[in-house]
């Protein structure tokens, strides 16, 4: 294992072909500040640039994933001022990074190592797979604290656990045990605390063992996407253009070949080389 950025709050480290991003300010619970924000938006850029890297892990240091906004700034934590480009309304920081993991090119895996608050629950919405460990609690908080909903929650929550379970968590702002965030769907699977990350790890090899990045990539985009579709009409053209350019590609006839040889394929298509258009 390497790692880079050790003085950084958010490091990045190698775990063979997975990339762990871990938030790292356990003094303070990996509370949330603008630069951890950034840096996040940064590392999914990296991870997506780099073709070794076949999947994302996104986890915490110490007893707690994240407990929400870094509060020291009292009561005027949540005051923003004016977006300096534009002079209107600036945008969400938690909402640009939930839509950084969302555009992710590599499968997402969330290991909740811990409680989690505020952003520190809604940024693991668009992940593909949250693990959690038997010590995590979360809480959509925000009516609690004056405000609503943030980073793109309203969208990625009702679609992970229901519109009525969304509700109750969000409108009550109750802290939700883990067992019960697993029985509605919220986290795949709960593990004890120092188990989370090495299943989560598992988890991702599984994920993408024998497969085709640029594939992965692609139906990643299809499935996230087409949450939104009005019709399934709007699947059959996506997928179609898919169909049609993946099926010249060279690791399609790998993925058949090495099919027909009974050999582990070897893909030759990256990522970094350019995706196609599939919702033209």
């Amino acid at each position: 294992m390497t790692e880079t950025g050790t003085e950084n709050d958010v490091l990045l480290e190698r775990h063979g072909s997975v990339a762990v991003i871990r938030l790292n300010r356990p003094a303070r619970l990996n509370a949330f500040t603008d630069d951890m924000g950034e840096r996040l938006i940064s590392l999914f850029d990296e991870t997506d640039a780099d073709d070794d890297v076949r999947a994302v892990v996104l986890t915490g240091t110490g007893r707690g994933f994240c407990a929400g906004a870094d509060l020291a700034a009292g009561g005027d934590t949540f005051v923003l001022g004016e977006d300096p480009e534009t002079g209107g309304t600036p945008p969400d920081l938690g909402g640009r990074v939930t839509l950084r993991i969302y555009r992710s090119l590599k499968p997402v895996i969330a290991a909740i190592n811990g409680p989690a608050a505020g952003v520190g629950v809604t940024m693991t919405l668009p992940a593909d797979i949250r693990i959690a460990a038997d010590t995590a609690k979360f809480g959509f908080v925000f009516t609690r604290r004056g405000l609503v909903p943030e980073a793109c929650s309203t969208w990625f929550l009702p679609r992970a656990v229901g519109i009525s379970t969304a509700v109750e968590w969000t409108v009550g702002g109750r802290m939700v045990p883990v067992a019960e965030a697993h029985e509605r769907g919220l986290v795949r699977e709960v593990v004890p605390a120092d188990r989370v990350l090495e299943r989560a790890l598992e988890i991702a090899e599984d994920l993408v063992a024998g497969t085709a990045p640029v594939s992965v990539a692609l139906t990643r985009q299809l499935m996230w996407r087409m949450l939104g579709a009005p019709d399934p009409e709007v699947a059959h053209r996506a997928e179609s253009i898919g169909i049609h350019v993946r099926g010249t590609s060279g690791d399609v006839r790998e993925g058949v070949e090495s099919f027909l040889e009974k050999r582990d394929p070897k893909f030759p298509d990256r990522i970094s080389d350019g995706l196609p258009d599939l919702f033209e």
